[in-house]
């Protein structure tokens, strides 16, 4: 870790100085287990091996998946329920994969959550931000792609309105669409590109979760307090920090045996729970789902995207101005990036010189109200597009937007935070002070 003083491996045997003479790899190892932790993390800095095992496990059964999948519309979902029924553990593996894709977003929008309140998007920490943003892309081109594989009702027909969407975009939207699409509509040169795609990004998300554990290993990790470890003695660093191993890892260890037990009971007792039933119909272009919505995890942002309607000002004053080239389907895609986008740049919009928001009285309040958005907007993304819910949904993405190109701006003049610890150290004394005798 640049900047803070630690132990570095040093090779005692032979074999070992001839090693790391040549490809320091034990040293890599070392360093990254033993890096200095803070003391003070709390249990909401456990999701990062999480995520890794979750990563770990989507590639482990997507291979074995791929040996018996057949990326073809006429076999696609017959080779899907062949691995279901013939395959040796198919059907456990297939609800390995799928729902070891809910697990990672659970994991990712806690950890998301975790990093939006502790202001872990702050200085020095922007660029390890900004690569856990694009690790989420990823994830997301990822996971839609694998819905289309099984090439069920949902799966065909989510496809279609989502590359839908890219024909919105004025001028160049209908040749992206066809060169998504592999031609005019969803088909097998589709079917084949997303396939290609679900297979080939797994990797790159591990290169770049590989950069982003470099790049926080280089500033050092946040902690509760946002409190910066001291970067002076050995000394010093040591009474704010212990060694990754072995406090956090038999910790992470723990929590990660904790979330398996009810992984593996939803695994074994409720697979197809957070699936959809139209998804066990064979794909028909001739046969409409009466409602499509796509997975759980997508659902905060499908409802901002259908929030603004052609009967929303915004969407009338920006068509207006902009000669009809912005119509209302072009602007809920620039709404639902866009939504993605605001949280990318939380580091330059929080205007405030407190990190964590323990310590930020006002802030506290305006997240609660976000979380509570964000599960609403989710609730809502599911229910029909008619009565009360446009709406509501309209209603979730102005707070949504608000909370991060208003509020965070406007909460760093205003409020007045809560006096910080000095030091990690009395942070920690804090909670875990023994008793006088």
């Amino acid at each position: 870790m640049a900047g803070i003083p630690h132990d570095h491996y040093e090779p005692k045997s032979g074999p070992e100085k001839w090693l790391h003479s040549r490809l320091p790899i034990v040293g890599l190892l070392y360093g990254t287990i033993m890096i200095p932790t803070p003391k003070n993390l709390n249990w909401m800095w456990i999701w990062g091996i999480i995520l890794t095992f979750c990563l770990a496990l989507q590639i482990v059964t997507g291979i074995v998946l791929v040996m018996h999948y057949t990326p073809h519309v006429d076999l696609a979902f017959a080779s899907v329920e062949h691995i279901m029924r013939d395959v040796n553990g198919g059907h456990f593996l297939r609800y390995l994969h799928g729902n070891g894709a809910s697990l990672f977003f659970v994991a990712v929008y806690l950890h998301l959550f975790r990093g939006l309140y502790y202001g872990s998007y702050k200085a020095p920490r922007e660029i390890t931000w900004v690569i856990g943003m694009i690790i989420y892309l990823c994830m997301m081109g990822t996971a839609f792609m694998g819905y289309v594989l099984p090439w069920g009702q949902m799966s065909f027909w989510g496809a279609t309105v989502i590359t839908g969407l890219f024909g919105a975009i004025p001028f160049i939207g209908e040749p992206i669409q066809t060169w998504l699409l592999g031609g005019p509509a969803v088909d097998n040169a589709t079917l084949n590109r997303f396939f290609s795609l679900h297979y080939l990004l797994p990797f790159v998300i591990a290169a770049l979760v590989a950069v982003h554990i470099w790049a926080f290993h280089t500033t050092g990790n946040n902690n509760p307090t946002g409190v910066e470890v001291r970067r002076g003695s050995k000394e010093e660093v040591k009474k704010d920090t212990v060694p990754f191993w072995p406090y956090f890892v038999i910790k992470d260890l723990f929590a990660l045996a904790v979330i398996l037990t009810v992984f593996f009971a939803i695994v074994g007792f409720m697979p197809n729970y957070l699936g959809h039933p139209d998804n066990y119909i064979e794909a028909n272009p001739l046969a409409t789902p009466a409602h499509i919505v796509p997975e759980w995890y997508f659902l905060p942002f499908y409802a901002i995207l259908r929030a603004f309607t052609a009967d929303v000002w915004v969407v009338q004053l920006v068509s207006f101005v902009t000669g009809g080239i912005v119509d209302a389907k072009f602007f809920g895609v620039i709404a639902m990036f866009g939504a993605i986008a605001v949280m990318a740049l939380a580091p330059w919009l929080d205007t405030s010189s407190v990190r964590s928001g323990r310590y930020r009285p006002m802030f506290k309040w305006w997240f609660a109200l976000l979380a509570i958005d964000f599960a609403v907007l989710a609730w809502v993304g599911a229910m029909p597009t008619d009565g009360i819910y446009p709406y509501i949904s309209l209603l979730g993405a102005t707070y949504w937007f608000g909370y991060f190109l208003v509020l965070l701006p406007l909460l760093g003049v205003i409020e007045k935070p809560l006096p910080q610890p000095a030091t990690i150290e009395d942070d920690f004394n804090s909670h875990y002070e023994k008793p006088a005798e």
